[in-house]
């Protein structure tokens, strides 16, 4: 059995207007996650999104 942190350990986060932190999706690549973050920044919406690796802690 597969632990999803090591299978999965690149997270996308999103931050509302009003500072709440949501977890967007897990992804296997970097190059994943960003590309995930480019779509959803380009959609028009004006939220942050960032990438992050499980365990690491953004502030």
């Amino acid at each position: 059995m597969n632990d999803g942190a090591v299978a999965l350990p690149w997270l996308v986060i999103r931050e509302d207007d009003n500072g709440n932190r949501y977890r967007v999706g897990r992804y296997a690549t970097e190059d994943e996650a960003n590309k995930t973050v480019d779509s959803l920044s380009d959609s028009g919406h004006k939220q942050l999104y960032w990438v992050e690796r499980v365990g690491q802690t953004a502030y």
